[in-house]
């Protein structure tokens, strides 16, 4: 994994979708798992979504608060 990664999460802004301009790091667990089963999207975007997805789903989003 890249260690830039966790910054890049709090700075990204969904581009979009029905949260568009959230920052990835604020989008809620229920759309992340729902990506999840739909399929991420191709690229760096999909791989912050799905890095997203398993902080959120393992309870660990605590560990961005320093970043933001």
């Amino acid at each position: 994994m890249d260690p830039s990664a966790l910054e890049r999460l709090v700075v990204t802004i969904m581009p979009y979708g029905k949260f568009r301009g959230r920052c990835l790091a604020d989008l809620p667990g229920h759309y992340l798992n729902w990506m999840a089963r739909e399929g991420f999207p191709p690229g760096e975007l999909g791989r912050l979504l799905a890095l997203m997805q398993e902080i959120d789903h393992n309870g660990l989003r605590d560990i961005l608060i320093p970043l933001r």
